[in-house]
């Protein structure tokens, strides 16, 4: 298969624009966090019938921790409740979850739905639901860091100089491919400390729809686009 027509192997999402979407409807901002929960599930369904693999979505960073304590309460409240009932939804479909982060951080009741439902869904394999959760890319490549110093204290580190292998051994995400593309919603032309290392030589795609907005037509969209796109890699066209 030529690359013009592949299928991008792992899609990240950063679903930005709840609260906005909620001021435009009159609404509080809980009202956005809640309607976005739809919006996931497009993206899911969208994902598996174009057999995309995996799917990182930016669900909380470990900014948003700064937010107002009761807006924070009900997102934590809201993942609870998203992650019980979105389970056997999950298992039906044959969806993995996992997540990136400091989960240890989380509300107790957050952290404990989330190890259940990824206990519950380990054995799956038609596609890999990645939520980030207190996350974020500064500290991901900090603790890196930290990680293969106390290994070369240690002797435990297998060998020197240190490459990107090693070191992605070492991030949140060592189990999973980079993400082929990149989706952000809301207008804002940013990464906003998201998988900083692992977005190299992903494909952008900024959307001026708010997160609620988001539908299958918009990830097929952007998959079409990408699939007209040339990833040389730092190659020439010729090379390719």
């Amino acid at each position: 298969m030529s690359q013009s027509i592949q299928i991008p192997n792992h899609i990240a999402i950063i679903m930005d624009g709840n609260g906005r979407w909620a001021k435009k409807q009159g609404q509080d901002r809980t009202f956005g966090h809640q309607n976005g929960v739809e919006a996931v599930r497009e993206a899911i369904k969208g994902c598996r019938e174009k057999g995309v693999k995996f799917l990182t979505l930016y669900a909380f960073s470990s900014e948003n921790w700064n937010r107002p304590k009761d807006e924070v309460d009900f997102l934590m409240g809201l993942l609870v409740e998203a992650i019980k009932n979105e389970t056997p939804e999950l298992l039906k479909n044959g969806i993995k979850l996992e997540s990136i982060g400091d989960i240890s951080q989380l509300p107790n009741e957050s952290y404990k739905s989330l190890l259940e439902a990824k206990e519950a869904t380990a054995h799956n394999t038609e596609l890999t639901l990645i939520l980030a959760l207190n996350y974020g890319g500064q500290n991901e490549i900090i603790q890196a860091a930290n990680a293969l110093i106390e290994d070369s204290k240690n002797g435990n580190l297998p060998y020197f100089p240190i490459d990107n292998k090693l070191f992605e051994s070492k991030l949140y995400t060592a189990a999973f491919p980079n993400p082929d593309m990149l989706i952000r919603t809301s207008m804002e032309l940013r990464i906003s400390n998201f998988l900083l290392f692992q977005l190299a030589y992903s494909e952008f795609f900024f959307l001026d729809i708010f997160w609620p907005e988001f539908t299958r037509k918009h990830l097929f969209d952007c998959i079409e686009k990408f699939q007209n796109r040339e990833r040389r890699y730092g190659k020439t066209s010729e090379q390719i």
